[in-house]
């Protein structure tokens, strides 16, 4: 069906289910953050495998989101959205009764494989329902729920693995996904397939997921030579890529969107770069905070909550923002305020006041705010209507690839600094050295992924253009 979802449900129907599925996937990878030293002491994990339980669900989600985008625009956003959160909810139940670090990795995989479905359909339903003047409101709320998710996730998780044991922060999301899967089915009754139709380009799908497979695995292998050799596959895979979407009739990716939409590519990059920088912050503090400073998983959650908090009260002020002043200037004003975020985090060591490290997150947190919800709304106003999956496929892959990239520069620093043993008291001075080089890298990113983000053109022409 082709008509426009304000014609079939209401517009807060949609939101509703969007902002759910959008709380709950955050929610459930912050929780992890804060009890991977607890699964690394019961599994007996070393610094580098543990760091796979983070890796192994974002490249499953980053391989697949943008084939599972497409797939929507043609088969239905609804079905796509409701499938995605069936399987995240069956492998975090899975994860829950997992027996071994492999068992762990793998039903982790699955879990990313159900999040590529959401995050390719929920941004996309909402630009969907609702028009330009609108959609940034709409998005800011929906960004909202995703650090409203985040700040959860480390006080919850804390609570639940101190308490319960880490197993029951995964099965704390079987009756959450439940209750959105009965909902949808429920409550939203249209559906958006504007290429419905079209044929799926299944050979592009494949080479997609691996040469993205081979180049974000190759990185975490580095300094290895089997890193370099796989990331110089990884980017044959590209360029092969490249030339075979060009020449099929339906890609999957639009490589002339890439090339003539300047507003769509440079927020995309200015996404990559951002989420590059930022994403393995948790993930370092979690370490930080339990091991170099000594606290229990409940009380390091409570330092944690800082930063997503302060995203999900500014997040729907930044989108209303968005509305009204070109996003590229409220983004990149975010970007420079995460960055001075990052290099305060660089001088933490042991005998830091927690007041510095909840100052530093806080602040990264206005920048995140400040970037994410205008540059949401730039991509998703950039491109016509029939677009929206892709695009939103798109904005997740970049999220995603970053994230990636963000935990790949951490593994190669633990690599150098640490390797593959078990993090123990007598490794923390190293741990600590591994951090600074880290934070000091996520900062000098995202001063250069401000310039991306200044230099993108402005949305207005661009929505002139489309219209």
């Amino acid at each position: 069906m082709k008509k426009g979802p304000s014609e079939k449900v209401h517009k807060k129907t949609v939101l509703m289910v969007s902002t759910m599925s959008s709380f709950l996937a955050p929610m459930a990878m912050s929780m992890v953050h804060v009890a991977l030293p607890t699964i690394a002491r019961e599994l007996l994990m070393d610094a580098i495998t543990l760091s796979w339980v983070a890796t192994s669900y974002i490249l499953a989600a980053a391989a697949l989101l943008l084939p599972f985008g497409r797939a929507a625009d043609i088969y239905g956003r609804k079905r796509v959205f409701i499938l995605g959160t069936i399987v995240f909810t069956i492998a975090s139940f899975l994860l829950g009764a997992a027996w071994s670090a492999g068992s762990l990795i793998a039903f982790r995989i699955l879990q990313g494989i159900g999040s590529a479905m959401l995050f390719g359909t929920g941004i996309a339903m909402l630009s969907s329902a609702f028009p330009p003047g609108e959609r940034g409101r709409a998005l800011g709320i929906n960004v909202a729920a995703v650090y409203l998710g985040l700040s959860c996730g480390p006080i919850a998780g804390g609570l639940l693995t101190q308490h319960m044991g880490w197993r029951s922060i995964f099965l704390f999301n079987v009756p959450l996904g439940t209750v959105i899967i009965v909902f949808s089915l429920w409550k939203l009754h249209a559906e958006w397939a504007e290429s419905k139709g079209e044929a799926f380009d299944f050979v592009g799908s494949l080479i997609y997921c691996a040469m993205l497979v081979a180049l974000m695995y190759g990185f975490s292998m580095l300094p290895a030579v089997t890193g370099f050799f796989l990331i110089a596959a990884g980017i044959a895979g590209i360029c092969g890529f490249v030339v075979w979407e060009l020449r099929t009739r339906r890609p999957i990716l639009d490589i002339t969107l890439l090339r003539t939409n300047k507003v769509f590519t440079l927020s995309n990059i200015a996404a990559l770069i951002h989420y590059s920088a930022t994403f393995a912050v948790g993930f370092l503090l979690s370490l930080y905070l339990q091991h170099i400073k000594g606290l229990s998983p409940q009380n390091a959650g409570f330092v944690l909550i800082s930063q997503p908090l302060v995203q999900a009260v500014f997040s729907p002020f930044a989108g209303r923002m968005s509305d009204r002043i070109e996003p590229r200037i409220v983004a990149s004003t975010g970007m420079s305020i995460t960055a001075a975020g990052l290099f305060l985090l660089a001088f933490i060591g042991a005998h830091t006041g927690m007041w510095f490290v909840v100052s530093a997150l806080a602040l990264q947190g206005f920048g995140f705010a400040l970037f994410s919800s205008p540059n949401s709304n730039a991509i998703m106003s950039s491109v016509e209507n029939r677009l929206y999956g892709v695009a939103s496929s798109m904005l997740g892959t970049m999220r995603l690839l970053g994230q990636a990239f963000s935990m790949g520069i951490v593994m190669m620093a633990f690599a150098l600094y640490i390797g593959a043993i078990e993090i123990v008291p007598g490794h923390y001075q190293m741990l600590q050295k591994s951090i600074t080089v880290i934070f000091t890298i996520f900062g000098f990113l995202c001063i250069g992924g401000t310039f991306a983000s200044l230099t993108r053109g402005n949305l207005r022409q661009a929505e002139n253009k489309k219209s």
